[in-house]
């Protein structure tokens, strides 16, 4: 029992702390609304340190990731079906989410929406050819070191990553600087996120001190559409894709194994830990070795569908917060991009969730009122992206092995 206790502690703490001083600055903040000032700083304090290591952070991610790629994962067929399967389940999933806004729209607090009037949209006279290079390079090197050019960064850290990839031996000291660095920059992030109870929590008492209590019910329904949404998806597009896989066999196969990776998902919330669960599964689901011991693993950092979708409930949730219109079609395929960067950029990295929170408001340069909101959204719904997360890799190496192996369905014959 004491066993259990422990380990429920290990795996949800950071996310009650957090809870808890959300609640503690929501007190705060409906009964003492006149100290919220004095408190606001502490959360500004907070999102500049989280603003300050993203850049770092995010270059010896990607470029650490990209550059150490074993030459032996390149399994030409397999791979390359695999990288076709995540993306088009991770854009399932966000498009679904989409299509679920429209028809479940949300009203933010009418106070709320005063911030929209601190942003700045850009030159008004720019073309889309303009906003174009404006959002993928940069004209100087040290413009890259700026959030307000994240995604012009992003790529330049993959193009680094190629490149130390590339260089052989002779670039091999500088692919260990770069996990090196990673490292460094995992431990800086783990430091900043220790004081984040306090940070959100200040910026939450400052939220409801000004917003008011209509605060509560805003975040009630997408958190309520996240989870009915979630459910739905793991169940019915979960059952489809191991219906393409494999047929009603597949469906059978993969529901009857699946249980004790959900399980784990659930109780660990961390994809990672859940992996040895999932390749388990894999084996017993039929799935070939050659296929699972690849897809499994590197979806456990590649492929998130439960990100995917939180990520464009994010989105939205902070556009509604400043006024602005979600549904902008330029808007919407910059949040599916958004969507298959962060579902790259987070899983190797801890509470990489924030981060890829940190690059959605960088991208769409929305104000730092959005934030906390965005972050508590993701902190609430990490039980359930973490289910779908997990378990979706599962049914992912299914696909790769019914298109990436000859074309054949999965059938018993492959169990063992």
């Amino acid at each position: 029992m004491t066993t259990q206790r422990g380990n429920f502690l290990k795996n949800y703490g950071s996310i009650l702390l957090l809870l808890l001083g959300i609640v503690i600055g929501s007190i705060i903040g409906g009964f003492f609304p006149g100290i919220v000032v004095w408190l606001k700083p502490l959360g500004d304090i907070f999102l500049n340190l989280l603003f300050a290591a993203v850049i770092p952070l995010l270059f010896f991610a990607i470029a650490s990731a990209v550059a150490n790629i074993d030459g032996s994962q390149k399994l030409g067929r397999i791979i390359s079906t695999m990288i076709a399967v995540f993306l088009s389940t991770v854009l399932i999933a966000a498009v679904l989410t989409i299509v679920a806004l429209w028809f479940f729209p949300v009203e933010a607090p009418q106070a709320s929406q005063e911030v929209a009037e601190e942003v700045l949209r850009g030159n008004p006279n720019d073309t889309w050819g303009d906003k174009l290079v404006r959002f993928v390079t940069v004209d100087e090197f040290y413009k890259l070191l700026s959030r307000e050019n994240m995604l012009a960064f992003v790529i330049f850290s993959f193009l680094v990553g190629i490149s130390a990839m590339r260089s052989g031996e002779v670039g091999a000291p500088f692919r260990k600087f770069l996990s090196s660095g990673n490292e460094v920059m995992k431990q800086l992030l783990i430091l900043i996120m220790k004081v984040a109870p306090i940070g959100l929590g200040a910026y939450f008492a400052y939220q409801v001190g000004t917003i008011g209590p209509e605060l509560f019910g805003f975040y009630a329904k997408p958190l309520g559409l996240y989870y009915i949404l979630g459910l739905f998806y793991f169940i019915v597009f979960f059952s489809l894709y191991a219906y393409v896989a494999g047929g009603r066999q597949g469906i059978t196969k993969y529901w009857k194994n699946n249980i004790m990776p959900s399980a784990t998902a659930i109780s660990t919330c961390s994809s990672i830990a859940t992996m040895p669960t999932n390749l388990a599964a894999a084996s017993k689901m039929g799935i070939p070795a050659s296929v699972a011991n690849v897809v499994i693993p590197l979806g456990t950092t590649l492929h998130k569908d439960g990100s995917s979708m939180s990520s464009i409930v994010k989105i939205y949730v902070a556009f509604v917060l400043i006024g602005w219109d979600f549904f902008d079609p330029m808007t919407l395929i910059m949040a599916l991009g958004i969507t298959v960067l962060v579902s790259i950029v987070a899983g190797g990295i801890p509470n990489g969730g924030y981060i890829g929170e940190m690059l959605m408001i960088s991208v769409y340069g929305l104000p730092t009122e959005a934030i906390p909101a965005v972050m508590i959204i993701g902190t609430l719904v990490d039980p359930m992206a973490t289910l779908l997360n997990a378990t979706g890799d599962s049914v992912a190496a299914m696909l790769v092995s019914r298109f990436g192996l000859k074309r054949k369905r999965l059938n018993t014959d492959d169990a063992g």
